[in-house]
């Protein structure tokens, strides 16, 4: 059988099974009710300050709301992808067609990817009205909704493949929630967790302005040297370039103020990975004689422009990442297999 005759067969009996059944319908409605209150909230959150730009706060967050909702459903939805037919016994009977190993596995990745996507269709008409309000790009809607796309496959890639390598479908779906959770909050982790346990010493010069009794002049007084330690958050903000949320705020185009501020979430969040790139001053001088040392720092907009991206190392250590869980997937699916673990079933 053609590779795409047979992915095709797959998609549509694994979709089929799933608009069957009426939960699924009841979690697409739990969704977009959620969605709507969110929607609602931040609405009103961000005209009650008022300002053009919100708008672009509440598509961001939509957006971010649709991917934290996709990580949580995509590894229920592929977790048991492989084996959970191979625990009911209905794996044997797709085997034993001209179905191949690699279009089983395909064709159950694609059809949870789609699964997944389905609930990003079910925001649209939120998106749209966001999109609207805050005057959006073209280019900022395409490449945020894209990356997001491509986010949810990662992740219904690797559900689907832990599913073939494991032989316990709860297994597989907590361990696909870990991968999960490690990207998204072990990240984090490990970013806060090493830029406190390296640090530098900071030699901070201070010439302080001494104040005559019953006058405005002063004197300037003997420069005084402190030392303190400073975390060394710039070594390790590469780690952060794993994060599914870094990925997609640090790869839709930026959007700033006349002031350069962020206006939206996601160059709110770039900006902030963006400036932990920046080393600390080691020797900082505050003149307090001279208030010519005490000029405002950079904008945000302005280190934004000097540090570099991140995204693309990111994404691609994710599409790695899904294509070894699938590699792997369809080398544990093929038969007659070699070797099996005690107890589990050939097929």
């Amino acid at each position: 059988m053609k590779l795409w005759a047979g992915i095709g067969v797959i998609v549509g009996l694994e979709l089929r099974q799933r608009v069957r059944g009426v939960a699924w319908y009841v979690l697409l409605g739990v969704f977009v009710v959620l969605i709507g209150i969110v929607t609602v909230l931040v609405g009103l959150a961000t005209t009650s300050f008022g300002g053009e730009d919100s708008g672009g706060w509440l598509y961001s967050l939509i957006i971010y709301f649709v991917l934290m909702l996709g990580t949580l459903i995509a590894p229920a939805l592929s977790g048991n992808a492989i084996n959970g037919e191979r625990e009911a016994g209905t794996l044997a009977t797709i085997q034993v067609t001209l179905v191949s190993a690699t279009q089983i596995v395909l064709g159950k990745f694609l059809a949870a990817w789609i699964a997944t996507l389905a609930f990003l269709v079910a925001s649209s008409p939120f998106l749209v009205v966001a999109a609207a309000l805050g005057g959006l790009s073209v280019g900022t809607v395409l490449v945020s909704l894209l990356v997001l796309a491509v986010e949810l496959g990662v992740i219904a890639a690797i559900g689907v493949g832990l599913s073939a390598i494991l032989g316990r479908p709860l297994f597989s779906i907590v361990v696909s929630y870990l991968a999960v959770a490690a990207l998204s909050l072990g990240t984090l982790i490990a970013f806060g967790l090493g830029g406190v346990a390296i640090q530098s010493e900071v030699k901070a010069t201070t010439v302080q302005a001494v104040y005559e009794d019953g006058s405005d002049s002063y004197t300037c007084g003997p420069p005084t040297v402190s030392t303190y330690s400073a975390p060394r958050f710039d070594l390790f903000w590469p780690i952060l370039s794993a994060n599914p949320y870094v990925v997609l705020a640090d790869a839709t185009p930026p959007q700033f103020s006349e002031y350069g501020s962020p206006t939206d979430l996601f160059t709110g969040v770039a900006s902030l990975v963006r400036a932990v790139q920046v080393p600390p001053d080691l020797s900082p001088e505050f003149d307090y004689c001279n208030s010519a040392t005490f000029e405002p720092g950079p904008s945000q907009e302005e280190t934004y422009a000097k540090t570099v991206p991140s995204w693309f190392v990111g994404l691609l250590l994710h599409l790695v990442l899904a294509a070894g869980a699938l590699s792997w997937a369809i080398a544990r699916t093929k038969t007659p297999a070699r070797k099996l673990a005690v107890g589990r079933r050939v097929a």
